[in-house]
């Protein structure tokens, strides 16, 4: 259960980093990079069963 809610919160802020408004273009895919290796890290884990 809680792993399903991380995935959730995780997913939400990947959606929320990305550059779609003028004064974050500049920060290119940066933010988003990073917080998706962290959910496809917490994705792999959750599969293995290990959070």
């Amino acid at each position: 259960m809680l792993s399903t809610v991380l995935i959730v919160i995780l997913i939400l802020i990947v959606i929320g980093a990305l550059p779609t408004w003028s004064y974050s273009r500049s920060w290119g895919y940066a933010p988003t990079g990073l917080l998706s290796t962290v959910l496809i890290v917490v994705l792999i884990l959750a599969l293995l069963g290990r959070v």
